[in-house]
């Protein structure tokens, strides 16, 4: 339970500065540009940035993140707690006197762990996913923000 907690925690504190890092920048017209000016420096350097990054913000803010939701399967991880379970269920019931009901409870409390184990790796995943789609976004701010600049901008 305790690392459960400090997952979530971790989790959310990443998640938070990730968050942080990917807002597009601030930009003020240092050299008194004119707002028309400014909008003809922003509309190239967008452009600029999107052909030299490789990456449309539009696009990516649109598509959607893969979640993995629904139950956790595929990776094994239910059925090998169940076995390792068994096995040591069956190890403490022939010790006690009763191997198959020992062997039953063990595939049961396997078989759960086994599925919280699959439910971590699952947010591992997404996780994974959404920090890769951020630093996409850090990556075309930080281009968009070197063109700013380039035309007289300060950037924050």
């Amino acid at each position: 339970m305790r690392n459960l907690i400090r997952t979530s925690l971790g989790t959310v504190a990443l998640c938070v500065a990730v968050s942080a890092m990917a807002q597009q920048p601030v930009v003020y017209p240092a050299k008194g540009q004119s707002t028309k000016q400014q909008g003809k420096d922003d509309g190239e350097c967008h452009a600029w940035a999107k052909q030299n990054t490789g990456i449309d913000p539009a696009a990516l803010a649109q598509a959607p993140v893969q979640q993995q939701t629904g139950p956790a399967v595929g990776g094994g991880e239910r059925v090998g707690g169940a076995l390792m379970g068994a096995a040591g269920g069956a190890l403490i019931g022939g010790i006690a006197g009763d191997a198959g009901k020992g062997a039953a409870v063990g595939a049961v409390v396997g078989t759960m762990a086994g599925g919280s184990r699959a439910r971590q790796k699952q947010q591992a995943e997404n996780q994974q996913a959404q920090a890769q789609r951020q630093e996409q976004m850090n990556t075309f701010y930080r281009a968009y923000g070197a063109c700013m600049e380039g035309r007289g901008y300060t950037i924050k």
